[in-house]
C-alpha cells in the first residue's frame, strides 16, 4: 500500500510538473495564433543568444517556475527568439534578416524588438495587436519577474504608471 502511494504521489508529480512547461512558439507561430484568435493573447519575446549565460540561467530558475510557467501560459503566446539568428523572418509586409556585423552578428527582428539596445537576455511584451508594449533587459529571477508579467498580462499599464505599481507592491 505504501508503495501504491509512492507511486501515484510521484506520477502526479510529474504530471503537475508537466503540465506547467511552457510551449515556446516561433514568431510566425505566435503572430498567426494571435490573428486567428477569437480570444488573443498577448506576445511574451524572449530575445536571447546561445552564447548568453544570464539567458540559459533564466530559462532554468525562471522560466521553469511552476508559478511563472502557468501564468505566462494563461496569459501570453511565448516567443524565444535567436537574436543571433540566420532565418528571414517577414512580419507586416517587411522582411527582417541577418546582418553578419563584427564578430557574431545580428538579426534585425530583434534590433527592432529591442530599440536597437542589443542586451541580453532582454524581453519584450507586445499587446494582442503586436503593438510594443515594452522591452525590458537583464535577467531577472521569479519574484522578480511576476509582478512585471502581471503589469503587462492584466493590463495594469494601462490605467498605472510603472513606479506606482511598483510602489504598491512594496505595501
Amino acid at each position: 500500500m505504501k508503495y501504491a502511494l509512492i507511486t501515484f504521489l510521484t506520477m502526479l508529480t510529474a504530471v503537475t510538473a508537466h503540465s506547467q512547461e511552457i510551449k515556446w512558439m516561433s514568431w510566425d507561430e505566435a503572430v498567426a495564433a494571435s490573428e486567428s484568435s477569437e480570444n488573443p493573447k498577448k506576445i511574451f519575446i524572449d530575445v536571447y543568444t546561445d552564447w548568453c549565460g544570464w539567458c540559459k540561467r533564466m530559462d532554468k530558475d525562471t522560466f521553469n517556475d511552476p508559478e511563472v510557467a502557468a501564468y505566462m501560459k494563461e496569459h501570453f503566446y511565448m516567443v524565444k527568439f535567436d537574436a543571433e539568428g540566420k532565418e528571414d523572418v517577414t512580419y507586416k509586409g517587411r522582411t527582417y534578416s541577418y546582418v553578419p556585423q563584427g564578430r557574431r552578428g545580428y538579426h534585425e527582428l530583434a534590433a527592432a524588438l529591442l530599440q536597437g539596445q542589443l542586451s541580453y537576455p532582454t524581453v519584450v511584451f507586445l499587446n494582442e495587436n503586436q503593438e510594443m508594449l515594452s522591452p525590458v533587459p537583464g535577467y531577472m529571477k521569479p519574484k522578480q519577474f511576476i509582478p512585471i508579467a502581471r503589469y503587462f498580462g492584466e493590463d495594469i499599464y494601462k490605467t498605472t504608471k510603472w513606479d506606482e505599481y511598483q510602489a504598491s507592491l512594496d505595501q
